[in-house]
């Protein structure tokens, strides 16, 4: 078997994630599932839940085959993702950003986007902790969105972001 040692991305079960992480965790495999909080609308309540950032992905930092073995033993998961013949590895450089992206409670409405965008006006998020991202902006309905390629997924994560964290990436022409 021909593999990438880094972040692999675990195809699970639908609506097995947290079941997922947490047996990956139990058996000493560093992992990462990506939450966010949304309002869920019930006949008689509303609640705040923690929801999948990436619906049946689970991040597993993957060093041997024996690890990637015992990943894909777990009960829920189903295999790895792959683009052809490679496995999907996502650099942690991008996992890292994910981190911050949905560690901020300043962002809001935070969205997933499989489709490619079309390029808008790119900017580096200068405001701690997203200090350093770049991304590209979306003017929707008056709210600055960013946007922010996961290239190694072929995914777009959109967020609402407070105007003064950006810094123009594009030169001026003054």
């Amino acid at each position: 078997m021909n593999f990438n040692i880094g972040w692999h991305v675990l195809y699970v079960k639908s609506r097995w994630e947290k079941k997922v992480y947490e047996s990956l965790k139990e058996i000493s495999l560093e992992s990462f599932l990506p939450q966010i909080k949304t309002v869920r609308q019930w006949s008689d309540r509303k609640k705040l839940v923690l929801m999948p950032l990436f619906p049946s992905y689970v991040f597993v930092n993957i060093n041997t085959s024996l690890e990637f073995h015992k990943a894909t033993s777990v009960y829920g998961a189903c295999a790895f993702i792959r683009f052809g013949k490679d496995y999907a590895v996502v650099p942690e450089k991008e996992i890292n950003q994910i981190k911050l992206l949905v560690g901020d409670s300043n962002i809001m409405d935070i969205e997933v986007d499989a489709q490619k965008l079309k390029v808008g006006e790119k900017k580096k998020i200068m405001y701690a902790p997203l200090n350093g991202m770049e991304c590209e902006i979306l003017n929707i309905n008056n709210i600055n969105k960013i946007v922010v390629r996961i290239e190694s997924l072929q995914q777009c994560i959109t967020a609402v972001v407070p105007p003064y964290y950006f810094e123009s990436l594009e030169p001026s022409l003054h």
